[in-house]
Formats: structure tokens, C-alpha cells, sequence
């Protein structure tokens, strides 16, 4: 059951906080696991040096995957590219902070989809999971970050949301070509963050825990595995409830 034996799987962002998560749930499943990420471990075999923010190095990373493997059955966009001032205050952002970060993350989505997705067409079969975010269908609940030097950035609703839409149309688009694409939107993932605001956030949630790294990489498992192969255009949310109420 939920079987990636076998299976070709780049995960963007592969040394991330949640990357690490996906690649060793991934990889304990016997999936070929890549990382592909700007920095990679010294020595990896199988991973690669991908920007997703340049559509040469995109380009150049899946033409290696599949020169050496012959496909690629499943690709997770998981990169999390960002400005350094990221998290400043919706009235403190600067236009061409907004700008880089939609183009860096929004945009970088979109050129790794469009490459990707082609290649999957010339084999007739994939799976893409865009990472998006609650964020990206709701709005935040502010009294969370008070009291902490906290708040939810602007672009990232905005980013996830378009991703989360994207997608639905992605789905839609190369549904004939039998390939499949979904979302997957968890919640608020402990970080270290600080204890105020891990508190007020744990009181919300129907679960009354936050999310750890260890509660996401199920669900991607579930959607790169044949066990979900009738499902596409899906937002599958991981957030111990928090949406619901």
C-alpha cells in the first residue's frame, strides 16, 4: 500500500525544514529520492543544484534526472525562496520586496510546473505536488502573533493562493495527459517559534498541537503513490483542524 518503490522523486527545497521531512519519508518508501536544492550535502549521489527561480537551471536539472533515471514519476514543489525582510508589516513592505517575492516563490512555482509537466507529457504519466499553505485559501488570524515580534506575511497569502489555484488549473489542463496535480496545505508547523505565540496558536486548534515536520510528509506519500491516482486538482490541508472551525 502507498507503494514508491521504484519511483523517480525531486523534491525542490530538499534541504528545507520540511524537505529533509519528504526526502526521508520518500526515500524510506524505496523511492529514488533527489534533492534539488541551491546548496546540497557534500558528497550526495543523486541530488542536484536547482534554482527555481531560473528556468536554465530547471531545465538542466530535470535534462540530468532523466538522462540518468529515464523519468520522473513524481516532483514536489517545496522550495521556499524569500526576501530578507520577509515578515515585516503589511503597511512596511516595500513594493520591490512584494515583487521579488512573488516572482522569486509564485513565479519559481510556475516555470518548475511548466517544465516539468511537459516532461511528464512526453512520458505519459506524473505527479506534481505544489507545498501551499492554510494561508492560501483563509485568512490569517492576527491575535496569534500578538505580544511577539511575529506577524503573517502579505506575499505569502497571495503566493499560496495563486499556487493552490494554479494547480486546480494545471490539473485540469494535463488531466488528458494522465498526469495528476495537487496541493498540499498544512498549518502552523512548530519552528522554535516564540512560546506566546505557540501557545495562542495551540489554543485555536481543535487538536491543540501545532503541526510537526513529521505530520506532512504522509499525505505527500499518499499523492505520489498509484493509491491516489484517481485524485488531481486536490488541496489536501494538514493542520490538525485549524481550518474547519
Amino acid at each position: 500500500m502507498f507503494t514508491l518503490e521504484n519511483k523517480v522523486i525531486v523534491v525542490t527545497g530538499g534541504n528545507g525544514l520540511l524537505g529533509k521531512a519528504i526526502i526521508e519519508r520518500c526515500r524510506a518508501a524505496k523511492a529514488i529520492t533527489i534533492s534539488a536544492d541551491l546548496f546540497i550535502e557534500p558528497n550526495s549521489i543523486n541530488d542536484i543544484v536547482l534554482d527555481i527561480t531560473s528556468e536554465e537551471s530547471i531545465s538542466t536539472g530535470i535534462e540530468r534526472v532523466v538522462s540518468r533515471f529515464g523519468k520522473i514519476d513524481g516532483w514536489v514543489n517545496n522550495a521556499y525562496p524569500r526576501t530578507k525582510d520577509w515578515g515585516a508589516k503589511f503597511e512596511d513592505i516595500p513594493f520591490e520586496s512584494w515583487k521579488k517575492n512573488v516572482d522569486m516563490h509564485l513565479n519559481g512555482y510556475y516555470l518548475c510546473c511548466q517544465k516539468i509537466l511537459e516532461q511528464m507529457k512526453i512520458q505519459g504519466f506524473g505527479s506534481v505536488i505544489n507545498m501551499a499553505s492554510i494561508y492560501g485559501f483563509m485568512g490569517p488570524d492576527f491575535t496569534v502573533y500578538e505580544d511577539t515580534p511575529m506577524t503573517m506575511p502579505a506575499a505569502y497569502s497571495a503566493i499560496k493562493g495563486g499556487i493552490i489555484n494554479l494547480s486546480r488549473y494545471l490539473a485540469s489542463y494535463y488531466g488528458p495527459s494522465n498526469i495528476r496535480v495537487n496541493c498540499v496545505s498544512p498549518g502552523g508547523i512548530f519552528d522554535n517559534q516564540p512560546q506566546t505565540f505557540v501557545d495562542k496558536y495551540e489554543f485555536k486548534v481543535p487538536m491543540r498541537k501545532m503541526g510537526q515536520t513529521s505530520d506532512i510528509p504522509g499525505s505527500i506519500h499518499f499523492l505520489l503513490s498509484d493509491d491516489s491516482a484517481y485524485i488531481t486538482g486536490h488541496n489536501l490541508v494538514v493542520d490538525g483542524g485549524w481550518s474547519i472551525i
